[in-house]
């Protein structure tokens, strides 16, 4: 008998694992889909919202300095949990020319 679900199972793991890794766009999302991100929570996705509803976010940078509580290492992060901004994942800026990184 358990043999009969075991297709049937597997099937929704994969679909749950599927729809787990999907991107969510930071310009499109609603507050359900951005706490469906690990590091959003309700107090963060507020804020996202908030800043989104006077204009879209450009790009990360743009979005690291409008909302409170998302820098550079946190943009990784929700980056690598499935967070978009306009389809892109995060990628560090590198350095001006001259400049020592971290410096």
């Amino acid at each position: 008998m358990a043999n009969r679900f075991l297709p049937a199972l597997c099937l929704a793991a994969l679909l749950h694992a599927g729809a787990a890794l999907a991107a969510v766009d930071v310009n499109r999302a609603r507050e359900a889909d951005l706490d469906g991100i690990k590091g959003i929570g309700p107090a963060l996705s507020s804020r996202i919202l908030a800043e989104r509803a006077r204009g879209r976010f450009q790009d990360w940078r743009d979005l690291i300095s409008r909302v409170k509580g998302i820098g550079p290492a946190a943009a990784a992060r929700l980056s690598d949990e499935g967070l978009t901004v306009d389809g892109a994942s995060y990628a560090p800026q590198e350095a001006p020319p001259g400049k020592a990184p971290g410096h």
